[in-house]
């Protein structure tokens, strides 16, 4: 494994290479909880992996956990209009 880099909570990883010859690339990120970076993101190719280094919003973008439809217990309820 290489870390290429990493800012704030997050890691740019190369875990290895993989059956089709390509690198497996992802981005890790630090879980205060268990104080160890899990896997947050895997990347499609280098090239995604290169843009989320040089783009710090675009890794934010990557992060479900700052996107609110993906949070759990979201406390967001649904009524149907046509019911009393």
């Amino acid at each position: 494994m290489k870390v290429l880099s990493s800012f704030g909570p997050y890691r740019y990883v190369i875990k290895g290479i993989l059956p089709n010859g390509t690198e497996d690339c992802i981005i890790q990120k630090f879980n205060e909880m268990t104080k160890r970076f899990i896997t947050m993101y895997e990347c499609v190719d280098v090239i995604q992996l290169m843009t989320a280094i040089e783009d710090p919003e675009y890794t934010k973008w990557l992060d479900s956990d700052n996107i609110p439809c993906y949070r759990e217990n979201r406390g967001d309820v649904v009524r149907s209009p046509y019911s009393k």
